[in-house]
């Protein structure tokens, strides 16, 4: 049980919003002990408050694999689990944008986090408003940097949702009633409360449903095997079909090449349902891709009783820290070659190509417009560089602002999504093509994943990704930007080459070592 707090009057502020740090322990059985007890003082002496959000949390002296610490918890309740990327081999223009963040070492941002059930959660069918976020907003604070909302939004906000995806909503965000953090020397496992007598649910409610949930987490840590999981692939059915996509994408490059068209360019997905002969265990699933996914995102989405949504995606879709704000224009694909030598030779090829530079120019130029509309100045660097993922490689450029005002969020969120990268350009009418071309509902595919937060939010953009579905094996999504001089042959070898780091880290195959 928990409360949906997008139901309440959004303007009226919360009572307290609070974090007490407990004392360093030593292991997570210590820190779930300390908790506990905590959570009943706070019962027996509690906030003089009608609504509030309360994180007592506990700092653990050793380093613990947060997707470990989540893979051996209760899988009834809601999960989530949310993985910064790498950006060691990268600058990061945000530090030139971003105010210094005086909080203490234990409010430094976790390299990873996973939770279980919700303190409170935010769904509604209808799309994703301002008032939405002030709701979420309501429950944040710069002087609690760590109580989050994580989740998601639909990529088409006004699509009909398809049934795969109803437990969803048109957004579904939640702050974990438990969450366990990954630092990079240590661990933290906090407990959190979030009541409000508007909603009938009350503080005694809110501790109740926590010092339940409390009494199922789990302190025996195994540490997950990364290998390929042995999972035997049944079945595998593409929507659209190679017989259908091929139409579909002379049918966008005619309406691309009309003499009055504004589309210059239109992503088109796939989705392909594959069967298993067990049950894909999502947890162990994302782990394998961990070893994929140094310098991407990793996600889970599982409302209670709700399919798990994954992904490992190389996109930022926006990173914001006090007024600093930082996002990225990334697009076009080739593989890695089989030795540096021939690595090198297709980073020349995609540098060159004149249909790709065209692909990356739209992205990266839409996206500096739509910065431009909400910042007072930007900077792009570099201009066009290569990314390198462990299985393809793509263009890319890192672009940086300095935002008016920190409640400028929700038109980050509104001008950025969804990108050119993902939708196409102009973003609309390429919205509305892709309504008319696709037959399924891409949910969540393609959507902002991330966090808000009272100091920073940070989202990405949720391709690589797949549904799991309980007993039916899974949904995999993956698209491609079809422009001038694309070829349709080559765009479903392209997103062949997308759902390969799906597909083989299923079936037996050696893990890969993360590249450079």
């Amino acid at each position: 049980m928990s409360m949906n707090g997008c139901e309440t009057d959004h303007k009226a502020p919360l009572g307290t919003v609070e974090t007490r740090t407990l004392s360093t322990v030593t292991s997570p059985a210590a820190a779930t002990e300390r908790l506990i007890t905590a959570v009943s003082d706070l019962k027996s002496q509690p906030p003089p408050f009608s609504s509030g959000i309360v994180r007592l949390q506990v700092p653990i002296d050793q380093k613990i694999g947060t997707i470990d610490w989540l893979h051996a918890q209760n899988d009834v309740l809601a999960r989530i689990f949310f993985s910064r990327r790498s950006e060691t081999s990268r600058q990061d223009l945000l530090q030139d944008f971003a105010s210094e963040n005086n909080g203490s070492s234990h409010d430094r941002n976790p390299l990873s986090v996973a939770g279980i059930g919700s303190a409170v959660f935010f769904r509604d069918l209808d799309p994703f408003s301002h008032d939405d976020w002030r709701s979420i907003r309501r429950f944040l604070s710069s002087k609690s940097p760590l109580i989050r909302a994580y989740g998601g939004l639909r990529f088409d906000l006004k699509g009909k949702i398809a049934v795969e995806w109803e437990h969803f909503g048109s957004f579904y965000f939640t702050v974990p009633q438990v969450e366990f953090d990954e630092f990079e020397g240590n661990s933290m496992l906090a407990a959190t409360v979030a009541w409000d007598d508007e909603l009938s649910w009350t503080l005694e409610n809110a501790i109740e449903a926590l010092q339940e949930t409390m009494l199922q987490v789990s302190s025996v840590i195994l540490r997950l095997r990364r290998e390929s999981l042995g999972v035997n692939v049944v079945s595998k059915n593409h929507v659209p079909s190679e017989g259908a996509y091929y139409p579909a994408v002379n049918n966008a490059l005619e309406i691309i090449k009309e003499k009055n068209s504004p589309l210059s360019k239109v992503v088109l997905a796939r989705r392909s349902r594959i069967i298993t002969e067990t049950d894909i265990d999502p947890i162990a699933w994302l782990a394998r891709l961990q070893c994929e996914g140094q310098d991407a995102y990793q996600f889970c989405l599982q409302p209670p009783g709700a399919p798990a949504f994954i992904g490992n995606t190389p996109e930022r879709l926006f990173h914001r820290k006090h007024l600093g704000v930082c996002s990225e224009a990334l697009a076009a694909t080739r593989p890695r070659g089989d030795s540096g030598v021939s690595d090198m030779e297709i980073e020349r090829d995609l540098l060159t190509s004149p249909k790709d530079d065209l692909e990356f120019s739209i992205v990266r130029e839409n996206i500096r417009e739509k910065l431009k509309a909400i910042c007072d100045r930007v900077i792009v660097k570099p201009q066009k560089s290569v990314r390198k993922l462990a299985r393809i490689q793509h263009l890319y450029s890192q672009l940086a602002g300095q935002l008016r005002r920190e409640d400028d969020e929700f038109d980050i969120l509104s001008a950025l999504h969804p990108t050119p990268a993902v939708c196409g350009c102009p973003v609309e009418e390429a919205r509305l093509l892709i309504k008319q071309i696709e037959s399924f509902d891409r949910g969540m595919y393609a959507g902002p994943v991330g966090f808000f937060g009272g100091g920073e939010s940070e989202f990405s953009v949720g391709i690589r990704s797949a549904l799991v579905e309980k007993g039916l094996g899974a949904l995999i999504y993956a698209g491609t930007g079809i422009v001038s001089g694309s070829n349709p042959s080559s765009e479903w070898n392209e997103l062949e080459l997308k759902i390969s780091q799906f597909t083989k880290s299923l079936e037996h195959e050696p893990a890969l070592q993360p590249s450079s």
